[in-house]
């Protein structure tokens, strides 16, 4: 795993596979993300390498189900005590009591599937031992007040985190940065891609300086503009 400072508040965490994100707000810490199986130990010693305690991080925010955002949030949850939140709709697979529906393939992504699952860990994750659930326009203690936002699309309960206090946007899946050239993109292996094309027009409304996403470097300054291109581009 690579930890990647992008702001003095904010780290990357990159996994093999997906990434999550890091808010630090004075002497606590927010995980967005939780990488997938195994990541709950390589999450808690990045947080001891930078200084601080696994029970600083006092909340876990899921984007969404899939294995590569929420293997790791039961692991991370039972060293750090840290709570873990998802929508609603995603509440049930990421308690394990249901299987996720799988994506709608389109024939070209099959390639960038087979390619994820390959570099997977093998297994089904650890569920966390209790689970709270957020849903759009909630605002959580999180930079100054965090909006949660309900983007479907990728998942039917995907969700967005803003913090309109720094500009930072965390979209999950709804957006990605090809790993090719960087060119910010819509996100891939999604439930409904139609859908997701009008959540990431909401996405691009807002005032964002810098975008987070589950896959592909973010944007640090003028995400805002590029999320706009893309959106206009659809």
């Amino acid at each position: 795993m690579d930890v990647i400072e992008l702001l003095p508040r904010l780290h990357l965490l990159r996994f093999p596979v997906g990434q999550a994100y890091l808010w630090r707000d004075g002497a606590e810490s927010t995980l967005i993300d939780a990488g997938p199986i195994g990541a709950g130990d390589e999450i808690a010693g990045a947080v001891t390498a930078l200084g601080h305690a696994p029970g600083d991080v006092r909340r876990i925010v899921l984007t969404h189900f899939h294995e590569d955002h929420v293997g790791g949030a039961g692991e991370f949850a039972a060293l750090s005590g840290a709570e873990v939140l998802a929508h609603p709709r995603e509440a049930p697979f990421v308690r394990g009591e249901l299987p996720g529906p799988p994506p709608r393939f389109e024939e070209w992504e099959l390639p960038i599937h087979a390619a994820a699952l390959r570099q997977l860990p093998k297994g089904r994750p650890v569920p966390p031992a209790a689970l709270t659930t957020v849903s759009e326009g909630d605002v959580l203690d999180v930079g100054g007040g965090a909006r949660v936002l309900h983007v479907p699309g990728h998942t039917d309960g995907s969700i967005a985190l803003f913090l309109p206090e720094h500009g930072v946007l965390f979209t999950g899946d709804t957006v990605a940065a090809s790993p090719v050239d960087g060119t910010v993109m819509p996100g891939v292996l999604n439930l409904d891609r139609a859908q997701l094309l009008v959540s990431l027009g909401t996405l691009a409304e807002l005032d964002a300086e810098v975008a987070c996403f589950g896959h592909g470097d973010p944007v640090v300054g003028g995400a805002a503009a590029a999320l706009r291109r893309v959106a206009s581009a659809r």
